[in-house]
């Protein structure tokens, strides 16, 4: 029954795959072709464009959503499958608020990320996905971002990132920001939502065969929705080779990670019943939920969630403020006003300027560059676009932020001051206020009933972080001049190979 399979398959894909490389191959790997409306074949579809540039899809979609009309483009896949991208605000407002009930995450999304994210909230639709909402919101109060910031945020910055940095600067060694930071993501995410303490940011920098397992499982599973050919990922899962095999022995390891983390949060719960469930998974399991799978499910998507995506932005920020000192200086002015004793909720949440650089540097640098949903039921876009029902709708925040009829002329540019506006206090002096555009325009924290639940509490952590490290330090790229590093796309954008860079003490910081 397989070998006809494997043979009808081998038939059609290999004479195709030599084809495309034929006539799309470049001479150059660097050299970027002419952007224009790639053309479909039948049967194929656009094949041979989605071929050559394999290496630079984000980068093309958002090249060809420019040059498309209403900023909506249809991609013609493999036997007549279709998929549309967009990056009109009135069409991403349609899919995630005004037909909410018709875009869902879909069968065809649920069937890829399920063997990692299992039923947890990212992989999930209808009544699971309100339940774990509802339980998941009462971690995001205001009491709630109070006490993370001037007690899981403060701490993890005093007692562990300030030390290393300064170590750092000291030995004038190279480190991985992007690793630190994602090491002090990690243990603030299982801090908050889980009373636990992982200790991953360490002067060690111990290797986690979890933190690994976690990365191997991310980058295959995000691979499995980027592959030119649908579907090939079930046949190699089938036979339990390559990238498949890897991916199960790193999801085992995930797993049996965040089983350890239950079953002793459990133990926990039951040699003191008379406590309070402060923390995340202690609210499931006393919500009555006591499928032990499920559990499971949850503290990988938060994981997922608290982790990568602010880690993601920061280490982005940093690059940008390397290549732009006068912004770094402002910023740094902003943070000298305040008192580093009285850090606390309050005085973070003020720094208006730093706040309208993290969202500039998200602009161009969104953790989550495209994000899909499938059609229910047949459906038009506000452009006029024909959705049929089983088809999926893709918002792309990549390309929304270099959309020049949304930002300008200057959209290319790293101006924070386009979040601001100047005025005075009643002492005369210069005072930002902050003005944010609406969630269809900018929807790197999603947008509608799916809007991020932990928006508020990624920006006061974020700004928490730079404030803490430029107050003391400068962060400088330790790669050549004018080399740029690589946006790669997983489920969360990634600097390709990290980011190396030399940690200089601020002078007059000590």
């Amino acid at each position: 029954m397989l070998a006809p399979l494997l043979l009808s398959f081998s038939l059609f894909l290999l004479p195709l795959l030599f084809f495309a490389f034929i006539f799309t191959r470049t001479p150059n790997p660097h050299f970027t072709p002419p952007i224009k409306l790639p053309k479909s074949y039948p049967i194929v579809g656009s094949f041979f464009a989605l071929f050559a540039n394999r290496h630079r899809r984000l980068q093309w979609l958002s090249d060809v959503l420019q040059i498309s009309p209403a900023a909506t483009f249809t991609l013609h896949r493999l036997f007549g499958q279709r998929q549309f991208f967009t990056a009109n605000p009135a069409v991403v407002q349609h899919i995630l608020k005004t037909k909410f009930h018709i875009y869902q995450k879909g069968d065809s999304f649920r069937s890829i990320f399920t063997d990692f994210l299992g039923d947890g909230i990212f992989n999930a639709d209808g009544e699971s996905w309100k339940f774990q909402r509802q339980v998941s919101s009462h971690e995001f109060t205001t009491k709630s971002l109070r006490k993370f910031v001037e007690t899981v945020v403060d701490a993890e910055l005093s007692d562990r990132l300030v030390p290393i940095l300064h170590t750092a600067a000291s030995s004038c060694c190279v480190l991985d920001l992007q690793d630190v930071l994602q090491r002090f993501a990690f243990d603030n995410v299982c801090k908050i939502a889980f009373g636990y303490d992982p200790a991953y940011l360490s002067p060690s920098f111990v290797q986690s065969k979890f933190a690994k397992a976690f990365e191997e499982a991310v980058r295959i599973s995000s691979l499995r929705i980027q592959s030119l050919i649908p579907n090939v990922w079930k046949l190699k899962k089938f036979l339990n080779i390559g990238s498949e095999k890897q991916l199960r022995i790193a999801v085992a390891e995930v797993r049996g990670y965040a089983n350890k983390i239950i079953n002793d949060k459990k133990a926990e719960l039951k040699a003191n019943s008379s406590i309070d469930a402060v923390d995340l998974l202690s609210r499931f399991l006393t919500s009555g939920h006591s499928n032990h799978n499920f559990n499971i499910d949850i503290i990988i998507s938060f994981i997922l969630a608290g982790q990568d995506t602010t880690s993601a932005a920061l280490t982005w920020l940093f690059w940008l403020l390397a290549k732009h000192p006068q912004v770094e200086t402002r910023i740094f002015e902003e943070i000298s006003q305040k008192s580093e004793h009285l850090f606390g909720y309050d005085e973070v949440k003020d720094l208006v300027y730093t706040h309208a650089a993290l969202c500039e540097s998200m602009r161009l640098y969104p953790p989550v560059p495209v994000d899909g949903k499938q059609a229910a039921a047949d459906d038009v876009l506000p452009d006029g676009t024909v959705v049929r029902k089983g088809e999926r709708v893709a918002y792309h925040p990549y390309a929304m932020g270099r959309m020049e009829g949304i930002w300008g002329k200057d959209w290319a540019e790293f101006r924070p001051e386009r979040w601001l506006e100047s005025g005075g206090d009643e002492a005369g002096a210069v005072k930002w206020r902050f003005v944010g555009r609406d969630n269809y325009t900018y929807p790197v924290f999603q947008a509608g009933p799916r809007i991020c639940l932990g928006k508020e509490m990624a920006f006061m952590q974020m700004k928490r972080i730079v404030a803490g490290i430029v107050k003391r330090f400068r962060v400088v790229p330790a790669a050549e001049e004018g080399v740029e590093p690589r946006f790669v796309q997983y489920m969360t954008a990634k600097m390709e190979g990290g980011f190396p860079v030399r940690i200089k003490v601020r002078e007059g910081s000590e």
